[in-house]
């Protein structure tokens, strides 16, 4: 439960540093009309918790402390899991474009692996 705290802290951090002041402008003028004028906090917070679990599960804990390991594989599966929303939105959502999206994987894959390398440090220092 500690490396999960740790990593959804961590990422929680990240991404709304991302989101929140150095990609927010891009998002605004990418996303324009799309984007709501605040953000519903609930499927945001439920999206987080079971990305975490996943990362965690499917990444953190297979790596054992490894922190090359744990970053190449949160890369996959940060990019995995954000081409699911991205690639969806790209076939659904008039107006979701190629560039927001590439960014999105690109970023995606970043935050996967720096959670990851991050877990499994904390994982490392518990041994």
């Amino acid at each position: 439960m500690r490396i999960y705290v740790i990593c959804l802290a961590t990422f929680f951090a990240i991404d709304l540093l991302w989101l929140g002041v150095i990609a927010k402008g891009f998002y605004e003028t990418q996303l324009g009309a799309l984007r709501k004028d605040t953000v519903s906090w609930a499927p945001a917070i439920a999206f987080y918790l079971v990305y975490l679990a996943g990362l965690v599960h499917f990444v953190v804990t297979p790596a054992a402390g490894d922190t090359r390991r744990a970053a190449l594989n949160g890369a996959a599966f940060g990019f995995v899991t954000y081409a699911a929303f991205d690639l969806t939105s790209l076939a659904l959502i008039e107006g979701f474009g190629w560039t927001v999206a590439l960014v999105d994987l690109l970023w995606g894959s970043l935050l996967g692996a720096t959670v990851a390398w991050v877990g499994a440090k904390a994982t490392r220092a518990e041994d």
